[in-house]
């Protein structure tokens, strides 16, 4: 993507459809004037006089408890420097949607227009009874230094400067684990620090409470070597200025143990690698070009533990693994600081989750066989789901045991459920399938990329690298649209009509005319449709030529399915293909069939569509459970369409026991498990999450997954057809871009999953 067409993209994404990243939502009722009344006057009342009688009841009535401040001057924004608290709102928009998406806490985003210190620290004290904790951003050293310790001192809620801690708190997690990999003495260690920055100087302390020696530890500067008889040092240069007879980067790495890099891209040469003791550790944590590029660290240093601040390498030291569960665990106990009893509770939870065996789910996102405790995985990832349960409950007892929480847990297999239920975000589904698709791309047919949103989305698929997209259609059309919406890539262009494609169409013809010559189809019939796009794409994907198949945006459905029932062979034991909408609703991923399909299947076609869900809710590393609904509960109703379902469940429990499957039961009490466990406690559902609901026909799962769509927001994925041995995936009729982007690195990974099991 050029550089132009980045800005203007991130400009758009800003601006449209409404200008910035989030937004307050109301968490009440507020309908009818009865609602209104108790939202504000004359209801209001009642709890501003609890709370004037009692100000801890404060966090009782209002969202202050889940409430956190993103606080900046703008004066150390990102790489940009000092552009000012404007410039800096686009960050803490961003910092706020982070904080949302992975812990589920609120946040009201601050820009303060104040350099001096005091100013700044009277203002954020001014606001504070607004919040439950405050977040200190982009803020420069030395002040941000002055600006954490007194804030901390006159406040009595959490505030953490995360520029200085979370790099901190990660590093020394993945530090802590790589010396015990390399077998080294924590107190031995020799450790080079480059950059005396914020974080530079937090990340040593914190170094040093794991049991780092401080005479051990050489930091620098852009000056060089922090020297003792340098003049003019900050007090926190000063308190890790050496005496050793070191002046360059280059002296100090000698034998050293550990390089720290926290500074710019590009400064550690290979030879300066070599000079380091056996089985170096090397985080270069530079964004977005590390202090030395892990290629050729890796090649230099066979011996090598590296760790840099980039996603596409082992090892990423990112501030999402500790600031949104940080402040999670410390709001839940009403903890009125992050003390170093908290932070260190971090590292340790951190460091000792990546040494647990990893969630299939995990190995499926990251494309690996099996993440293992050692060289190459030495943290957690950031999509691993544990993080929201493991880490918050660390940060909470450790407030307690440090007496800073007024509100202590006492029931702690709740509280880890109360943080499952919080992780329900369906937009962490769409991350984690952009990731996998990204680690293998495969090749993706659009078969009508001769339409502008069409052409929009595979544009998508190529620049975010998520599979390497084929453009089906009028080539004439499509390359007057690529430059006309700035797609300036050299992607393969393929118009089934024109004489170029004679000698394809013959031979796709043949191949399809000898799989249909004695249903009523001629050779000359068999050319003919060669043609039509989807007849061609479809060959394409048949004949090996592409991975994987889009199309469905500008015709009807069933025009669009019918040549991929003709052309595509089904998996082995299907007999009918159906379809699935994953919807990605704010309780979590919900997996709906049969959607498009089939109008009104039998009992025994209901269990198959139950088994082929299941499989593909696999496929994203989840286990299914699978609610058969109906409008009647466990034979209550004794027509045709509730004995159909019974008989489906029967069916699968006498073939497939091991599948987690239960019905008929109406849609309520499938998705409320205290319902279900008081009216039904014999039901095989009851302490599952349901995530897969088996509708008794098209209507009912059509109609309900539009609905989700269009009432409640929730954002879809499919229908995706189930039964084809090959990656084919039908769109809705006028898909939207980001609709159909989804769709294609669905398609992506489905091709990954096909090629794995036809290797096997």
């Amino acid at each position: 993507m050029s550089d132009s067409r980045k800005r203007h993209e991130a400009l758009v994404y800003h601006a449209k459809p409404k200008p910035g990243k989030i937004a307050v939502v109301p968490t009440k009722k507020y309908a009818t004037q009865h609602d209104l009344a108790l939202a504000y006057s004359p209801g209001v009342a009642e709890p501003c006089l609890e709370i004037a009688k009692d100000k801890n009841n404060v966090y009782k009535y209002t969202a202050k408890g889940n409430l956190v401040a993103v606080i900046s001057n703008g004066t150390a924004v990102l790489g940009l420097g000092d552009i000012g608290p404007d410039a800096s709102k686009p960050v803490m928009e961003g910092k706020g949607l982070l904080f949302k998406i992975f812990a589920d806490i609120d946040v009201f985003d601050i820009e303060v227009d104040a350099t001096d210190v005091d100013q700044f620290i009277q203002t954020v004290k001014a606001i504070a009874p607004t919040f439950g904790g405050i977040n200190l951003e982009d803020i420069k050293a030395p002040e941000a230094f002055e600006i954490e310790r007194r804030l901390k001192e006159e406040l009595d809620i959490p505030v953490m400067h995360d520029d200085q801690h979370g790099t901190a708190i990660i590093s020394a997690a993945a530090l802590k684990n790589a010396i015990d990999i390399t077998e080294k003495d924590i107190s031995k260690v020799k450790i080079v620090v480059n950059g005396a920055g914020a974080a530079a100087i937090s990340c040593t302390r914190l170094y040093l409470k794991l049991g780092v020696k401080r005479e051990n530890v050489v930091m620098c500067d852009s000056k060089g070597v922090i020297r003792k008889d340098r003049g003019n040092l900050t007090s926190q240069k000063e308190e890790f200025a050496t005496d050793r007879d070191l002046n360059t980067l280059e002296e100090a790495m000698q034998d050293s143990d550990v390089f720290i890099g926290l500074s710019k891209g590009n400064i550690v040469s290979p030879e300066m690698l070599l000079s380091m003791a056996k089985n170096p550790i090397v985080f270069a944590m530079a964004n977005p070009v590390p202090e030395i590029e892990y290629d050729v660290a890796i090649a230099t240093r066979k011996d090598i533990i590296m760790a840099t601040g980039r996603s596409d390498h082992p090892n990423q030291v990112n501030n999402v693994l500790g600031f949104p569960f940080i402040f999670r665990g410390a709001l839940d106990v009403r903890a009125t600081k992050i003390n170093e009893e908290m932070k260190l509770a971090a590292v340790h939870a951190l460091a000792d989750l990546a040494k647990k065996s990893v969630p299939e789910q995990v190995n499926i996102v990251y494309d690996e066989v099996s993440l293992t405790y050692g060289k190459e995985y030495i943290i957690p990832k950031p999509f691993d789901p544990r993080l929201i349960y493991e880490i918050p409950p660390a940060i909470a007892k450790a407030a307690m045991d440090s007496g800073v929480a007024l509100e202590p847990i006492s029931d702690w297999d709740r509280y880890r459920e109360e943080l499952m239920e919080r992780s329900g975000s369906g937009s962490k589904e769409i991350r984690l399938l952009h990731n996998r698709a990204k680690s293998n791309p495969k090749r993706v047919v659009f078969a009508e990329a001769d339409h502008l949103d069409v052409l929009k989305a595979a544009q998508r698929v190529h620049e975010e690298k998520l599979g390497k997209v084929i453009l089906l259609g009028r080539k004439e059309v499509i390359l007057e649209l690529k430059e006309e919406i700035g797609f300036t890539a050299d992607v393969q262009i393929i118009d089934p009509k024109t004489d170029e494609e004679k000698e394809r169409r013959i031979r796709f013809g043949e191949a399809y005319w000898k799989t249909r010559q004695r249903k009523g189809r001629t050779f000359s019939e068999a050319k003919k449709l060669m043609r039509e796009r989807n007849y061609f794409a479809a060959m394409m994907v048949n004949e090996g030529e592409a991975d994987a198949l889009i199309t469905g945006y500008s015709r009807p459905y069933p025009t669009v399915v019918k040549p991929m029932l003709e052309l595509i062979e089904r998996d082995k034991d299907v007999t009918k293909i159906a379809a699935c909408n994953l919807m990605l609703t704010k309780q979590g991923p919900l997996f709906l069939a049969d959607t498009t399909i089939n109008q009104n299947p039998s009992a025994k076609e209901l269990a198959k569509i139950a088994q082929m869900t299941g499989k593909f809710v696999n496929m994203f590393g989840m286990k299914p459970n699978i609610a058969m609904l109906s409008y009647s509960n466990f034979g209550s109703s004794t027509s045709e369409t509730s004995k159909k379902i019974r008989e489906a469940v029967s069916y699968v429990h006498r073939h497939f026991p091991e599948t987690v499957i239960d019905g008929e039961v109406q849609a309520d009490f499938a998705l409320n498990s205290e319902m279900l466990a008081k009216e039904f406690p014999f039901s095989k559902l009851n302490g599952k999450k349901v995530n897969v609901l088996i509708f008794p026909n098209l209507e009912s799962a059509n109609i309900t997954y539009k609905l989700l769509k269009q009432v409640e927001g929730a954002e879809s994925i499919g229908p995706v057809i189930l039964g084809f041995n090959k990656p084919v995936h039908i769109l809705q009729l006028g898909s939207s871009v980001d609709e159909m982007v989804n769709m294609a690195a669905l398609a992506v990974v489905d091709a990954q999953q096909k090629e794995k099991r036809n290797n096997k």
